[in-house]
């Protein structure tokens, strides 16, 4: 063997190597589709009957994180709550502590927790969103993801 196909196949190797680091790395930290330890804020409800869409003009003030241990905290608008939640047979939200100060007139901090009060079914939108819903799809919930929750 030459020089030149020597190098050829030695190059040749290394960017199989090198590809197959790639590849081994992109398994190891290709994110999965979980919902939990992410600040999620609401940034639409569409009703299907209606097909109304309402869109949140301020997403940042209305929020949901899930946790690990099937706990979760958010804000609607002025107030803050907590509680639990289940994936098991579908989606569920139990509703716990919320404080219930008055945010306004343009507030729809009453809409959202009522809403996410019935949340039937939900998760991963496969856009990088979150979508909940209350039975039969009737209202559907987007959230965007507003980035890594504090520990």
């Amino acid at each position: 063997m030459n020089n030149i196909s020597r190098s050829a196949a030695l190059l040749a190797s290394l960017m199989v190597a090198l590809l197959l680091a790639a590849c081994i790395q992109a398994a190891i930290s290709t994110p999965t589709d979980s919902i939990q330890d992410i600040v999620w804020q609401w940034t639409m409800v569409t009703n299907k009957t209606t097909s109304e869409t309402t869109t949140v003009s301020n997403p940042e003030n209305y929020t949901i994180t899930f946790k690990a241990d099937g706990t979760l905290e958010g804000k609607a608008d002025c107030n803050t709550f907590s509680g639990t939640y289940s994936q098991e047979n579908g989606f569920s939200i139990e509703l716990g502590a919320t404080t219930m100060m008055y945010c306004g007139e343009t507030s729809m901090d009453q809409q959202y927790l009522e809403l996410l009060g019935s949340v039937a079914a939900g998760g991963p939108d496969g856009e990088g969103n979150l979508a909940l819903e209350t039975p039969g799809g009737e209202q559907r919930m987007l959230f965007k993801n507003g980035g890594a929750a504090t520990k």
